[in-house]
């Protein structure tokens, strides 16, 4: 089998720069604030952004040296439980050009490549594609294959990177590595210096019982796994049901204009992930983190299934103008739990140029109820009762719509105006276009109607639905238009 390691150096320093606002990702690099991550003492500098590091800041100094050499230096904390899942998140990116991945937090993911050659054409295809999904992450990788999972991490992490399929050439680069960088504790480390070694290929060729005596048998088992000879089985990484991206802030954010950005590119890759499962969604919950202040919730809902970014976001946008935002924003989290299987869209051709109805009404139910509420629209159902005053009842915009009848001649006709009750007519009708359709219903709940209804016309040259009833007298009940 073939490994590839990715080993990212600074994972927490990329993530905070991608998640920065609009108006600093469209600068130059060079043009964007120097970034430091520091460890939780906030005493030394862990991670350096290259605007950092230009200006002479480098990872184990001093925080106060930095800020020294860079008075304007933006900090952010090392966050061990933020860097797990983050971890996470390129897992599941990756996921959709690689099958077998294994996690080893906090800063690294294993490949099993070698199963992918033929279907991308090779490895440098293989390789290829994964930097270019790190390219599109902003993210910066140390990677390097290896003929065992160890092996590929410790040429990883020493940041000896190399595309090859040849065990010699990957052996070679193994036996060139230092002791410091083959993983050893402190005291093996010191042990093997004192008997003179330096490099990983003199230990490997030492005698393994010579080996585990010298040392521990914990350090041959290590030395057999880097080289092969002894198993090292590997749990592959199941990526979870759902969706989760989050974004952090340097600098909290005032106004929800500023919230557009990064939501814009969490939700492309929502949408790229949706369509990678071919399924919708018709719920997203943003959790907004203030500082000083109650996380604020805001739950997205559509009025049917959908997956384009540019929905989600214009959504989004009516609800923050319809809610400001009670603090500045710290960071951001976009979640989506629940997935609806995608159907075909009816009535498009083989190009799909004809523009689905469906999509068309769901977006438009979305964008009122964001703006106005989910309270503020109703919609006409149907109930099982023949008196036109109770054959109807307003509840809420059902979320699917309801099957279309096929047959609308076999219906009789109904005005437009259905008034609340019926109503007295002074005069009998003049014209009689149609009629008479009897209607009898409500013995059951004790107010029955016994009714013949006509549409005819009055002498003021109104059309309207009119019935008699078995009391005598005529009645008005609708208007036609």
């Amino acid at each position: 089998m073939l490994w590839a390691y990715l080993h990212f150096p600074h994972l927490l320093l990329d993530h905070i720069r991608r998640s920065r606002n609009g108006r600093d990702e469209a600068n130059e690099e060079n043009s964007k604030p120097a970034l430091v991550v520091v460890d939780q003492s906030a005493q030394r500098v862990l991670q350096a952004c290259p605007q950092a590091q230009a200006q002479g800041v480098q990872a184990g100094m001093r925080l106060k040296t930095a800020i020294n050499l860079v008075p304007e230096l933006a900090i952010a904390h090392a966050d061990p439980g933020r860097e797990q899942q983050i971890l996470v998140e390129q897992a599941r990116w990756l996921y959709r050009h690689v099958a077998s991945i294994v996690l080893h937090p906090p800063d690294g993911l294993l490949v099993e490549v070698g199963s992918l050659e033929k279907l991308y054409g090779g490895l440098a295809a293989v390789w290829q594609t994964l930097e270019q999904a790190l390219s599109e992450r902003h993210l910066t990788a140390w990677m390097a294959t290896g003929a065992t999972p160890l092996a590929a991490r410790l040429c990883a992490r020493a940041g000896q990177g190399q595309c090859t399929a040849d065990k010699v050439h990957m052996e070679r680069h193994l036996h060139n590595l230092p002791l410091a960088a083959a993983g050893f504790d402190d005291r093996t480390l010191t042990r093997l210096q004192r008997l003179g070694l330096t490099q990983m290929g003199e230990v490997m060729t030492l005698p393994p019982a010579e080996l585990a005596r010298r040392l521990a048998p914990e350090t041959l088992a290590r030395v057999q796994k880097i080289q092969g000879s002894r198993p090292d089985p590997q749990q592959p990484w199941q990526p979870p049901h759902h969706f989760r991206q989050q974004a952090d802030f340097v600098q909290d954010i005032e106004r929800a204009e500023g919230l557009l950005f990064p939501l814009q590119r969490i939700l492309t890759e929502l949408e790229e992930d949706l369509c990678w499962r071919q399924q919708d969604t018709d719920s997203l919950l943003l959790v907004l983190t203030h500082r000083h202040h109650e996380p604020t919730r805001l739950r997205i809902r559509t009025s049917g299934p959908e997956h384009r970014a540019e929905a989600f976001l214009n959504l989004m946008r009516l609800r923050f103008e319809q809610h400001p935002l009670p603090a500045p924003v710290a960071s951001l989290v976009l979640s989506v739990r629940r997935f609806l299987g995608r159907e075909a869209a009816a009535g498009n051709d083989l190009l799909g140029e004809t523009r689905d109805l469906n999509e068309a009404w769901h977006t438009l139910i979305s964008r009122l109820q964001a703006r106005l509420g989910n309270d503020a629209l109703q919609q006409l159902s149907p109930q099982p009762d023949h008196r036109p005053e109770r054959a109807w009842s307003a509840s809420e915009v059902q979320r699917k719509p309801r099957p279309a009848i096929s047959d609308l001649t076999s219906l009789p006709r109904r005005p437009l105006w259905l008034l609340n009750g019926p109503q007295a007519l002074p005069e009998a009708p003049v014209a009689w276009y149609s009629g008479p359709e009897r209607i009898s219903g409500g013995w059951w709940d004790g107010q029955r109607v016994h009714r013949d209804y006509y549409i005819a016309g009055l002498s003021s040259g109104q059309l309207a639905w009119v019935f008699r009833d078995v009391r005598g007298g005529w009645f008005v009940h609708g208007w036609f238009g």
